[in-house]
């Protein structure tokens, strides 16, 4: 039966202060403990409302299970895995920049984008959502298992970057017309203000996805336009 000590250690992991401090994060549903078990992760616990084939667990009563999930409806297994430690950017391979996104829907669908198009490594700005928010977590279904997010000071990392850097904007060249090196950076603004003015002058290329239509939506969201940009940097 779980203590009261351990189930407030798991509830307190919902905040990123906590995360922070203890260097561990949760993460919610058979098929994504699996993916992150497969890809190495050593669990601090694993708890479930059953048993598994897969994995041993500590059993707890469902209330227990619900007051530890951050799901309306919780999955019968979570578990607590390590925040593994940075390690260092490549610099000869392609590489997602991600400024200053706030959804943890879309920045959890890009790490599953990431993970799609073999993008091994995603920088993010400070100001970027936690990785390791439930949300995001959820929203990745198991591909941070395998993507590697680093957050940085992308003003400090672009003066020692030498590979070339392609920002999207609203208006630039087109995406299609474009041959991307097998090296190189692709950015990604914020959901309401695109790439922050201070990174503008270390953008090589702006490049757009071409807007067909003279009365559609303004702008697409984040993640909708990292598929398709990834679909072509990738290529």
């Amino acid at each position: 039966m779980i203590t009261k000590k351990e189930l407030k250690w798991v509830c307190d992991l919902q905040i990123k202060k906590k995360r922070q401090e203890e260097k561990a994060f949760v993460v919610e549903g058979k098929k994504s403990i699996e993916a992150f078990l497969a890809a190495g992760y050593q669990p601090k616990a694993i708890y479930g409302t059953t048993n598994s084939s897969a994995f041993s667990v500590e059993t707890v009563n469902e209330p227990a299970m619900k007051r530890m999930s951050s799901l309306k409806n919780p999955s019968p297994f979570l578990a607590v895995f390590p925040i593994p430690a940075s390690m260092a950017l490549p610099t000869q391979e392609r590489l997602l920049v991600v400024d200053q996104l706030t959804d943890p829907g879309n920045l959890g669908t890009i790490i599953r984008l990431c993970d799609w198009f073999g993008i091994n490594h995603l920088l993010c700005s400070p100001q970027t959502v936690d990785c390791y928010n439930p949300k995001v977590v959820q929203a990745t279904m198991g591909s941070l298992s395998r993507v590697k997010v680093h957050y940085a000071d992308l003003v400090d990392f672009f003066q020692e970057n030498s590979l070339p850097v392609f920002g999207t904007y609203l208006e630039g060249e087109s995406i299609y017309s474009l041959d991307f090196p097998t090296a190189a950076v692709l950015v990604l603004g914020s959901e309401a203000h695109g790439i922050s003015e201070e990174l503008s002058p270390f953008m090589t290329n702006k490049i757009t996805i071409p807007r067909k239509s003279s009365v559609g939506p303004e702008s697409l969201n984040v993640a909708t336009a990292a598929a398709i940009c990834l679909g072509h940097f990738c290529r």
